[in-house]
């Protein structure tokens, strides 16, 4: 599914003080008089990056700020990233902060720049139209605003090319490709100088509570996912719609909303594709991070799939091919294990997989999790592991060749809801 940004349209829930969809672009750039001060409220708002991890930003700042200051290449200064190499091909979020919204995003690096005393600061993405109006945002403001100096660094499109070690190697000149860890960013990145890597929507959250305050900032979502987030939704053969919901919104609502009923909804891809399958259990849930985890799923970058009519199992062997054709190449385990899932996906779609084949791949989304550079193999695991749990029924249907969705024509994308071009 591709569309242009002419296509898609943006919504705030009803109930929802929009922050980032309707919050004006005109630059404010207030003064930050004590760092100290803004790092302790950033704290006590709870703000979690929106990248897909859901880590607190308050603590990769103080990592960063207190690494920058323990001495060797550390004492020449932190280095502060704007993350918008929105990989996920679900996900429409980051593109457009940086295309509509571009002084938020700038406002937001240089609050995070301030904090952790980073002399050098990038915007790293791989979309032209949001390089061009990051580009066109800084030509209007006087280098002085900023406090720091704020390049551009633009890359070729990847679902890896977003990981934060293959920002930083991409910034040093490398590949756009994720390196071993440890060391870690925070401890050394760029230059090797400790370096904060934050998704673009995480920054133009800060000027929000530097504005407002945290208690402002928690005055919607939930204790644990504090405000409001930018959702992707695509699917249930809908045009896609970003939205900006609290957390904690429950997932009917967000059907209602999108004008989709509970009756036609077989599940959901969570995540973008990274969470893998909950199944019609999705009705039941609300939006945060915490719920989500507890049904061993995740809400990540905030991008959603609604199933209809599409059979999972062909929407898991896309997904599989995907991830096949996107991983790095590096790792003998993503490079082998993405393609020998992919194939049994391959294989049950199209009525020929047996019961060894299964028992295959569901020891493959078990013992291949967490044994790539990144995240490509865990995302690939996640869906394996998820579609045998979640569809079981789908799964017989297709070893017995008696899938009636798929005889007639199964689900096939090269690039499964890929929300822009």
């Amino acid at each position: 599914m591709e569309y242009t940004d002419t296509a898609f349209r943006t919504v705030a829930w009803s109930g929802c003080a929009p922050r980032l969809l309707t919050d004006s672009d005109a630059p404010e750039y207030r003064p930050v008089l004590d760092t100290d001060q803004l790092l302790r409220e950033i704290e006590a708002s709870g703000l979690v990056g929106r990248g897909g991890a859901a880590f607190p930003l308050g603590v990769k700042l103080r990592a960063v700020r207190d690494n920058g200051r323990s001495g060797g290449l550390a004492a020449k200064g932190a280095v502060v990233v704007a993350n918008g190499e929105e990989g996920e091909p679900a996900s429409v979020k980051d593109r457009w902060l940086l295309r509509n919204r571009p002084h938020l995003v700038l406002d937001g690096l240089r609050l995070a720049a301030a904090i952790v005393g980073a002399q050098r600061a990038y915007v790293y993405v791989s979309d032209r139209d949001s390089a061009r109006s990051v580009e066109g945002a800084l030509g209007d403001l006087d280098p002085d605003i900023l406090g720091v100096a704020v390049e551009l660094r633009t890359v070729e499109p990847g679902y890896v090319a977003g990981e934060e070690t293959a920002a930083v190697r991409a910034i040093d000149g490398g590949p756009a490709k994720p390196t071993d860890k440890p060391p870690r960013p925070f401890e050394a990145g760029v230059g090797g100088r400790p370096t904060l890597v934050s998704n673009v929507e995480t920054l133009a959250n800060v000027p929000y509570v530097q504005r407002r305050g945290a208690a402002a900032f928690r005055s919607q979502g939930t204790v644990h996912s504090p405000g409001t987030f930018l959702a992707t939704i695509t699917g249930a053969n809908r045009a896609p719609v970003l939205y900006e919901l609290p957390h904690g919104l429950p997932f009917t609502e967000l059907l209602s909303l999108h004008g989709v009923s509970s009756e036609q909804v077989r599940g959901a891809l969570m995540g973008g594709y990274f969470a893998g399958f909950l199944n019609r259990r999705v009705l039941d849930t609300t939006l945060d991070h915490e719920t989500m985890r507890g049904l061993g799923s995740g809400l990540g970058c905030g991008a959603i799939t609604v199933i209809t009519d599409e059979c999972p199992v062909a929407v898991a062997a896309s997904v599989l091919a995907y991830f096949d054709r996107e991983n790095a190449g590096q790792c003998g385990s993503c490079f082998n294990g993405t393609a020998a899932m992919a194939a049994v996906a391959a294989a049950l779609r199209d009525f020929v997989a047996t019961q060894e084949d299964l028992g295959r791949l569901r020891r493959w989304s078990v013992v291949l999790r967490g044994r790539g550079a990144c995240a490509t193999l865990d995302a690939a695991t996640n869906v394996a592991a998820t579609l045998l749990d979640q569809f079981p029924d789908e799964v017989d249907r297709h070893l017995g060749g008696t899938c009636v969705d798929c005889t007639r024509g199964a689900f096939r994308a090269d690039r499964p809801y890929q929300a822009v071009s």
